[in-house]
């Protein structure tokens, strides 16, 4: 299965694009108190958007979004095209927002900046019994590092179930760090290791992201940085 992962530098408040937003994207916008949040809600929509009209055929002005969450009702759920056979996943950290685009199988896309810290509470509120032993012995820069992996791998599956963490992130063991990523074992009918696929991205120097896949077919990502 091809996807395509677009990431983009936080783009500026422009009017070329803040018209590609529609009244309730303006009202999102408007909402975040922070400079820097606005700026990635607005990069992601206008991200996404570019991606949508490129894979199917629409002018960019075109692309209308339905962002209605199915649990509560408000704009806030995951972007997508009524109808289309696309699917997308919006992820930002920092300085670096991208975007995952399928035909119309679940996906989910995490990144995260590679500077935090993984201390002991946090790593035995995410990792499986088995995931915390891989981290044993490691000092603390390459113990963040190898945690921050498993937690791009988490949140990524968490986003392709649309579930979130209603699903224990201890019930759910994927492959060592420094290896392929795939998912061992599950403790949740929502992730089977047969159905779900994944893979470690590039992202950026000091990030670190991940794709998940809820598919039996093999992934072949491409990764590219977009300027518009």
């Amino acid at each position: 299965m091809e996807i395509e992962v677009r990431w983009s530098s936080p783009l500026p408040v422009e009017d070329r694009f803040m018209r590609l937003l529609d009244d309730v994207e303006q009202g999102r916008f408007e909402a975040y108190r922070q400079e820097a949040d606005k700026r990635r809600f607005l990069t992601g929509r206008v991200l996404a958007k570019t991606v949508a009209a490129e894979r199917l055929g629409l002018a960019l002005e075109a692309v209308k979004f339905d962002a209605t969450c199915e649990d509560c009702g408000k704009p806030h759920g995951r972007p997508r095209i009524p109808g289309a056979d696309l699917t997308l996943s919006i992820s930002h950290s920092g300085e670096l927002i991208g975007v995952a685009a399928t035909p119309s199988v679940p996906v989910g896309l995490d990144v995260e900046t590679a500077t935090r810290r993984a201390d002991d509470g946090l790593i035995e509120y995410a990792l499986s019994p088995a995931e915390a032993a891989h981290l044993a012995g490691l000092d603390p820069t390459e113990k963040a590092a190898a945690f921050f992996v498993y937690w791009t791998r988490k949140e990524a599956v968490m986003k392709a179930t649309g579930k979130g963490l209603r699903i224990p992130l201890q019930s759910i063991t994927f492959s060592r760090y420094d290896e392929p990523a795939s998912l061992v074992s599950s403790g949740d009918p929502a992730l089977d290791p047969a159905t779900t696929r994944l893979a470690d991205l590039k992202a950026a120097d000091g990030y670190r992201a991940a794709i998940a896949v809820l598919t039996t077919e093999d992934l072949s990502v491409t990764e590219e940085h977009w300027v518009p």
